[in-house]
């Protein structure tokens, strides 16, 4: 009987509930990995912003500080994301347990909020996309306007203000650069070492791989 009715009715709420708590949990475990991913490079490209400063380069310093702020912005957006799935899967529970009562699925604006914020996330967009659609379907979520799915750009996350850079240049060269810098901001120059290609070759290569993570 319960075949039947599945031909012809599709899934229960309850398997449709299920089938969304599972979704949403390998949405948060991969976000899980981009920010390992991502703390990884970040501490790589800490490592480096310390040899360009011991060298003198502080031009080159300060390029890739500028990406350790990126860095960190973008994993507390992570980090928020990541909070907002479990939110989500919070309020199926609910859901679930009033289905069991009412028989049916209940709108939530709350859901709905929280997926229109998720769906701006390059790493997630995909999937609440198509799990949006599906909630609507299922009468949990309103249509959903096109302009409300569009991605938005973040200004916070695109333009690095020069005063977090400058707290982490002077984090991470021991007040010689950054904050207390305006007197310092340059230092001694020094030498060229056979490290010097390396370093600035890895200067690029964080960059590039920082780029990577943050574009998703």
């Amino acid at each position: 009987m319960q075949t039947i009715n599945r031909f012809l009715y599709g899934p229960t709420p309850e398997e449709k509930v299920r089938a969304w708590q599972t979704k949403l949990g390998q949405e948060s475990r991969k976000l899980d990995r981009d920010m390992r991913q991502l703390e990884v490079e970040t501490g790589k490209a800490r490592n480096t912003v310390k040899q360009l400063a011991k060298k003198g380069d502080v031009k080159s310093a300060r390029i890739l500080a500028r990406e350790v702020v990126r860095s960190q912005r973008q994993k507390d957006r992570l980090s928020v994301s990541k909070a907002r799935l479990g939110s989500i899967g919070m309020q199926l529970k609910q859901q679930l347990a009033m289905a069991k009562v009412t028989g049916s699925l209940q709108k939530s604006t709350e859901i709905m909020r929280l997926s229109n914020s998720l769906v701006k996330l390059p790493q997630v967009s995909q999937s609440m996309r198509e799990m949006s659609m599906e909630m609507t379907k299922a009468g949990i979520l309103e249509e959903m306007m096109e302009d409300t799915l569009a991605m938005d750009d973040d200004e916070d996350l695109e333009e690095e203000a020069d005063e977090e850079v400058d707290k982490v240049l002077f984090q991470l060269t021991d007040g010689k650069l950054g904050q207390a810098g305006s007197v310092n901001t340059e230092l001694p120059p020094v030498e060229q070492s056979p490290e010097d290609e390396e370093i600035e070759r890895n200067l690029e290569k964080y960059r590039q791989e920082l780029n990577g993570i943050l574009s998703g």
